[in-house]
């Protein structure tokens, strides 16, 4: 068996891999990409414009490259499908796509309700089931079927008052990971649970330099993210929570 910190012929698919902290893990899976020999990787994003260089970063680097240009709302289960058509298995899914609407409670519309949750709770449920059923089936790379991480969020384990939305759909994820565990470990598969505190992404919009400060860039999740993807099939990081050093915002 290869060393434990060595792994080949990895094929990884990450979501909302366009911007924010999807694009951040596709930039530290290629500055440890010696620890990944012969790793290929699927970038998918609602815009194509999000991933070309993106793409050609990771091509220029030497790496493998499909890119899907998909909404995970519309069709998370293509989003599976066509990284099996053309690569046969899935090692490490990184789903970092979801979506944000805020303001007070008593202000929320249907629409704001249905927009988040399509993503960011049916969405990740049928593209964490169909992966499962794809993983499952996989025979094992260096102990593991696959490896699963999911970003969601501090706000799926604290209130945030103008977030009731986006807390109720990173709970539901955070819920389904905990159900998720208990079918994954008797497959082999690695479920990890990243709670991410403020870090400085799109999604915020404008930020006045001072919060900026405060903030958390996304490398600064990334990396350990991809750090625990390396650590030996005999364990498991089950939830990674990184926040601001002055805490949350």
């Amino acid at each position: 068996m290869k060393s434990p910190a060595l792994f080949e012929d990895m094929n990884v698919l990450v979501t909302g891999a366009g911007k924010g902290l999807g694009r951040a893990v596709v930039e530290a899976l290629l500055d440890r990409r010696e620890r990944f020999p012969r790793m290929r990787i699927a970038l998918n994003a609602r815009s194509e414009s999000d991933l070309t260089g993106l793409a050609d970063l990771a091509r220029n680097s030497g790496v493998e490259t499909l890119t899907l240009p998909m909404d995970l709302a519309r069709d998370p289960v293509s989003i599976v499908e066509s990284v099996r058509k053309s690569w046969g298995r899935i090692d490490i899914l990184i789903h970092s796509a979801g979506v944000g609407r805020f303001g007070d409670f008593g202000t929320y519309t249907r629409e704001d309700v249905e927009f988040v949750t399509r993503t960011n709770v049916e969405g990740t449920f049928l593209l964490l089931q169909e992966t499962f059923n794809l993983m499952k089936v996989q025979e094992p790379r260096y102990g593991l079927r696959g490896q699963i991480q999911v970003i969601t969020s501090v706000a799926a384990e604290k209130p945030f008052e103008h977030s009731a939305v986006y807390c109720m759909s990173k709970f539901a994820q955070r819920g389904l990971l905990e159900v998720m565990r208990i079918p994954a470990a008797k497959e082999r598969i690695r479920i990890l649970d990243v709670r991410s505190g403020a870090a400085f992404t799109p999604m915020w919009g404008p930020v006045d330099p001072g919060m900026q400060a405060r903030m958390m860039k996304p490398s600064d999740v990334a990396g350990p993210m991809v750090d625990a993807l390396l650590i030996d099939a005999r364990a498991t990081v089950e939830t990674l929570t990184i926040r601001p050093i002055g805490g949350d915002i």
